[in-house]
């Protein structure tokens, strides 16, 4: 079991810790300047679709919080659905990235196998 690093609101894995520090070091990036910005994107039948950038631009409706080091960006709406999430690094045999947690999140559609019943 991973131990979790808490932010206020979103949990950082240590390895996602660890991805985020080396891909400021490899686009040489101070982490005391940039930090990552995590939104909700979207919404599928699947769940909820998440964007990440780099960001040094805090805009007045972000929330930022800092863990062992690392700022996180996420705005007053994008919170609201991330309450709780963990943001976790994988590199196994589906691909290398970043993965959102969110026990927030359900699938979202009708049971009646017409389609989704998705929207935000």
């Amino acid at each position: 079991m991973l131990t979790q690093i808490e932010t206020n609101a979103v949990n950082l894995s240590p390895t996602a810790v660890q991805a985020i520090r080396d891909l400021f070091a490899e686009r040489k990036l101070g982490d005391n300047e940039y930090a990552l910005r995590v939104y909700v994107a979207g919404r599928t039948c699947s769940g909820l679709q998440y964007g990440m950038a780099l960001d040094n631009k805090p805009g007045e409706r972000d929330l930022t919080f800092e863990t062992e080091g690392i700022k996180l960006l996420i705005d007053d709406v994008s919170i609201e659905y991330m309450r709780g999430a963990t943001i976790d690094f994988a590199d196994d045999e589906r691909g290398k990235g970043f993965v959102v947690e969110n026990p927030n999140a359900q699938a979202n559609c009708d049971s009646a196998g017409s389609g989704c019943s998705c929207g935000m």
